[in-house]
């Protein structure tokens, strides 16, 4: 893929912060929900929706589209977000968000909402599922990826590693994982909670290549997944280090946020930051 231009990053980080500021709309909404992970993690759903995956908002089931397994559905605002911006539905739906006869669920449901390949909420269980889907894309000799989307506290579960053996002895090549690498779990510090370094290592281990990203350049996001389609031998790991709450001072690294909605005071502090840092984008392409 050729490089990006000034103007195509600066679209690109321009819609980032657009469905961060939607996320705190949403989570205002539903006065429920997680703020942490999904404002992180907002570049990396940008980068696949908008630049990355081979899909057609207009054709969700279209059978040789790319296929996106979100392991960790409760970063479902930032996944609905970045659908709404990409075309897949109104983006004036997002308010609806956990709210009751919604099709945005608070973990996504893959038979109410076009567009989701999986349902998600019990943590571990995504990988296996992409798993799955890539060794029927072998199967049947379909070319389309499949990208698997994960929390770091996921990879506590012994599920996982069951799967990555798997993907790695069946040489998935065609499966490549995202982990939001932002050390942050529900209880704390994922490194106090239960420590996963050397992560890399372990992935290797498992017979896999593995890519250190920073999860909150669009560019190097962009980057390190072209190099994982170009792959051959073996399944990629992308290790995306971001930081929770991005875009948003008093969020911003604390393990605190990672299942807490704003209340509206904090929304308004939220949203006058996130709007302030677009202004900045503007002003550093022009």
């Amino acid at each position: 893929m050729p490089s990006l231009t000034d103007g195509q990053i600066q679209k690109l980080e321009k819609t980032a912060c657009e469905v961060r500021q939607d996320i705190i709309k949403m989570l205002l909404a539903a006065n429920s929900g997680h703020s942490a992970g999904p404002l992180g993690s907002a570049d990396i759903f940008v980068s696949l929706y908008f630049a990355v995956m081979n899909i057609d908002p207009k054709k969700p089931d279209w059978p040789d589209r790319d296929r996106l397994v979100v392991s960790a559905g409760h970063y479902a605002p930032v996944y609905y977000a970045a659908m709404a911006h990409r075309g897949y539905f109104p983006k004036a739906e997002l308010t609806t968000l956990r709210k009751i006869n919604s099709r945005l669920q608070g973990h996504p449901h893959n038979e109410t909402l076009p567009g989701i390949d999986n349902s998600s909420g019990p943590l571990g269980q995504g990988i296996s599922q992409a798993v799955g889907i890539a060794l029927a894309g072998k199967i049947d000799k379909k070319r389309y990826h499949t990208y698997c989307f994960m929390g770091d506290g996921e990879q506590d579960e012994g599920q996982v590693w069951e799967a990555v053996m798997f993907a790695g002895k069946n040489k998935l090549n065609n499966l490549i994982n995202i982990i939001d690498r932002n050390n942050i779990q529900i209880d704390g510090f994922t490194e106090d909670v239960m420590p996963l370094e050397p992560l890399k290592d372990k992935y290797e281990s498992f017979g896999w290549h593995v890519i250190d990203v920073d999860g909150n350049n669009v560019c190097e996001i962009i980057d390190a997944c072209n190099k994982a389609k170009a792959i051959n031998e073996k399944p990629t790991v992308l290790i995306c280090h971001t930081i929770p709450g991005k875009g948003v001072e008093f969020m911003e690294e604390k393990f605190e946020w990672h299942g807490v909605p704003p209340n509206p005071e904090q929304a308004k502090d939220a949203l006058h930051q996130l709007r302030t840092l677009g202004g900045r984008i503007r002003g550093e392409h022009e």
